[in-house]
């Protein structure tokens, strides 16, 4: 199922240029419609119900349904988002609520050095038999 907002807890992340939903998601799907100051799914049948848009939004205010062979009708998943992991809370229709907390990555966006420690690529070796399992760091 898509993502759809709560209107009652939209705050639309109090009327910035661009919603937090709006920043994350990869299709583009998010709008802030800016009468009512609240965000949208404007093309629910394109969403790829990644949860990007639920684990970021500060107000807790999008879910994703999930679909009725594993979510029974009226349960559902609640991320709370920490500064170094995120807890998510699944209620089962009957009352039952099970946690589950799992870490998040706390380094700094675009930080990361992919290739830092490797060797660099030598191209005369690319028409070899077997390069692309080639590993410098086995030598």
């Amino acid at each position: 199922m898509p993502s759809f907002v709560i209107a009652e807890k939209c705050d639309g992340c109090k009327g910035q240029d661009k919603t937090a939903c709006q920043y994350i998601c990869p299709n583009d799907l998010m709008v802030l419609d800016r009468e009512k100051m609240k965000a949208f799914n404007q093309e629910a049948e394109q969403c790829w119900e990644c949860y990007n848009c639920v684990k970021i939004c500060p107000q807790q205010a999008i879910e994703v349904r999930g679909y009725a062979d594993y979510v029974p009708l009226g349960g559902n998943v609640i991320p709370m988002r920490g500064t170094d992991s995120i807890m998510w809370t699944v209620k089962f229709r009957n009352g039952n609520l099970k946690r589950f907390k799992f870490p998040i990555r706390t380094t700094a966006e675009g930080s990361i050095d992919p290739y830092g420690g490797m060797p660099e690529a030598d191209y005369s070796k690319i028409k070899e038999p077997g390069f692309f399992n080639y590993d410098a760091r086995k030598e």
